[in-house]
């Protein structure tokens, strides 16, 4: 959900309690207005009784209101004294409504000419259910006018003036380290996005040199270090063929070599991570999975002949992914000679091709490895002097790098299975 969207729901659910409370009390302050008003009617009526004498003989004759709306009537003195005027609320038939309406009605005394009196006037006053509907009409309006301004605003006000940060946004989406691009910035009067705006641009800019700097240093340590182990394996084996060297020195000699022969190989795969990690590999295509696993599979017929290792293939459909087709190699690559080296002579390792899996599975150590360290750099699952332990990081790096997932799983043969999106 959009921030302007996000925003305005919760506006609108706090609209409703509020313009409800708002509703209720409002219609209790308008209906004590009304009858405050209404009573001060009431007074003035029975002020303009008392002022006309002729009102007053002609209420005498006015029984159940039926020649105006004041009665009158004698009381006693006791009563004239204990009693006190009063509001209330009662109904009363109206002949042109045909139907009980309510009315308020006035209670209150005088004195004349000796004589103590009661007098009841009346007035017709609002229908509290027809002032309920009609206020609960008015409030679904109200809120239905606040929606539709809310919903406007956002469209033709907010959005505009959110362009900048939306802006800014889309050019995250596409903005790529590895390109050496930067941030095209677009001006606005708008403090918190100008900060905003010059916040990004410093950092992404920052970013950039960080990671040029990192590429620069990557590639320049790998070739300074690929140089001197190539001359000293060169000028080790031309010493070891020039000079008639014993038996036990030929064993320090090639030892020698194959510590610098690992060390190359270290050199290599820790640069290829570095490359994977910072993003280098940028050129992708369509890659087709089941002929780059039997063209990978042509380069390990010498080392699965002399393990004596069965290879069999079973592609049940057509799997193509969109990717580096180099890092592809290695990926499949690193499986294939992991499942090679660590499985037992004389076995069998099957790579099938299943929906959107790729699977590796191979007879290795009669038990799970840890998979929590499978994948980490530097472990080794046994104590073989040349492995890097580098392999499967750099399978699961690349992983990582496409969406896919490499996982693990032991059901009396170790199978690693690629889930492709």
């Amino acid at each position: 959900m959009k921030l302007l969207n996000y925003t305005s729901k919760y506006l609108l659910i706090l609209l409703v309690p509020l313009i409800t409370i708002w509703a209720v009390i409002f219609y209790y302050a308008l209906l004590d207005e009304i009858y405050d008003s209404l009573d001060d009617g009431l007074e003035n009526q029975k002020v303009m009784v008392l002022e006309h004498p002729e009102l007053i003989e002609s209420a005498f004759e006015n029984q159940n209101f039926k020649k105006g709306n004041h009665v009158i009537e004698k009381i006693g003195e006791q009563e004239y004294h204990n009693f006190e005027e009063s509001y209330r609320d009662s109904l009363m038939y109206m002949q042109n409504e045909k139907d009980y309406e309510p009315v308020r009605v006035f209670e209150s005394t005088f004195k004349d000419s000796g004589a103590y009196y009661k007098i009841k006037i009346i007035t017709s006053m609002v229908e509290e259910d027809d002032l309920i509907k009609n206020l609960a009409t008015y409030l679904i309006i109200l809120y239905l006018l606040i929606l539709i301004s809310i919903v406007s605003l956002n469209n033709f006000v907010l959005r505009k003036i959110w362009k900048p940060f939306y802006s800014l946004i889309d050019q995250l989406k596409s903005f790529r380290i590895e390109n050496e691009t930067t941030l095209k910035i677009n001006k606005t009067d708008i403090d918190e996005f100008e900060l905003l705006n010059q916040t990004m641009e410093q950092l992404t800019e920052k970013s950039r040199k960080s990671y040029l700097n990192q590429k620069h240093f990557i590639e320049n340590a790998s070739h300074e270090l690929q140089t001197p182990l190539a001359i000293s394996i060169n000028k080790l084996e031309l010493f070891s063929e020039k000079n008639d060297l014993t038996e036990e020195q030929l064993k320090d000699v090639g030892f020698v070599l194959d510590n610098l022969a690992r060390l190359t190989r270290l050199n290599k795969s820790l640069l290829l991570l570095s490359k994977i990690e910072n993003q280098q590999f940028v050129e992708v295509e369509r890659v087709d999975f089941e002929s780059l696993v039997n063209h990978i599979a042509q380069d390990f017929e010498d080392l699965l002949l002399h393990k004596g290792t069965t290879l069999n293939i079973v592609v049940k459909n057509e799997l193509q992914y969109q990717m580096n087709k180099d890092l592809a190699i290695i990926m499949l690559t690193n499986l294939m000679k992991n499942a090679i080296v660590h499985g037992v002579k004389q076995g069998t390792i099957n790579i099938v091709i299943l929906g959107k899996q790729l699977i590796l599975s191979n007879y290795g150590v009669n038990h799970a490895l840890d998979d929590d360290k499978l994948f980490s750099r530097f472990e080794k699952m046994n104590t073989d002097s040349r492995s890097t332990g580098l392999g499967l990081a750099i399978a699961k790096a690349i992983t990582q790098k496409y969406q896919l997932q490499l996982n693990y799983t032991y059901s009396t043969i170790h199978n690693f299975i690629v889930v492709f999106p």
